[in-house]
């Protein structure tokens, strides 16, 4: 019962403590805060195709089995899962995978890591803001199998396996990690886990998005104890998504901001 209403006191918490730009005292984050809504607007008739490729899973009748590795899904929990709904339930909105494609724009993005490739949605935005190499992390082999086949991009590479497994031998191969988007167990060890991994490959101009931060009592823990590590000098939360930031000028910070 608790962690069913969690979301639910999570918003409200949330909807409390939102500030909007003109709450905003640093003039940095202000400008970069601006410039989110303005990247936004400019993205409106961009990337339609992938919106397209949402229609195409919302109507498909297909059924696969999931193999879920983490805390599962609340509303399609069952092994045997239509990809209509796991594509309604468990994908990001337009919106966040924009807000996503901004945040990965402001790094040099030429390494790029999510974890949770789901349908691929998201990784395709991502891609397009991808200057080097998107690998892409699924547990699911059903899953990882409806993503390749909507997965075009050349520079995307999909690696599937138990993330536990596949990440840290991924990340002992490359030297640096410019933008991570961390998105898959929802477990408050996974997602420590995840991130541990990742800090350790993280250079000043990083920034890691982590999504579901209020999803539940599990996951707001692990994004509280995020936030409070020292080499975090800003977080946004977002409230789908909490947003990173490893270099910022002047004192640590955290913002609640309205999107």
């Amino acid at each position: 019962m608790v962690n069913r209403l969690f979301p639910l006191w999570s918003f409200f918490n949330y909807w409390l403590k939102k500030e909007d730009k003109f709450s905003i005292h640093s003039p940095l984050l202000f400008k970069t805060y601006r410039e989110l809504f303005d990247f936004i607007s400019a993205k409106n008739h961009l990337d339609l195709d992938i919106e397209e490729c949402r229609k195409s899973l919302l109507d498909s009748d297909e059924v696969i089995e999931v193999l879920d590795l983490g805390a599962g899904s609340k509303k399609v929990n069952t092994r045997k899962r239509k990809v209509s709904a796991i594509t309604e339930y468990s994908t990001s909105s337009r919106k966040i995978s924009q807000l996503l494609q901004y945040f990965c724009s402001l790094t040099p993005a030429v390494q790029v890591i999510e974890l949770g490739t789901c349908v691929g949605l998201n990784t395709k935005y991502l891609a397009r803001e991808t200057n080097g190499c998107l690998a892409t992390f699924e547990g699911a082999k059903e899953l990882a199998r409806i993503a390749s086949s909507n997965l075009t991009e050349s520079n995307v590479k999909i690696v599937v396996g138990n993330i536990s497994d596949t990440v840290p031998e991924y990340l002992s191969k490359i030297d640096l990690v410019d933008f991570a988007f961390i998105d898959a167990n929802h477990t408050y060890s996974s997602t420590l886990s995840s991130f541990n991994l990742l800090l350790k490959k993280v250079h000043s101009g990083s920034i890691i998005a982590i999504g579901d931060i209020h999803w539940s009592l599990q996951m707001k823990s692990a994004w509280n104890e995020i936030i409070e590590l020292p080499q975090v000098r800003l977080s946004l939360d977002f409230y789908e998504v909490g947003i990173l930031f490893f270099e910022f000028p002047g004192q640590k910070e955290h913002y609640v901001l309205d999107f």
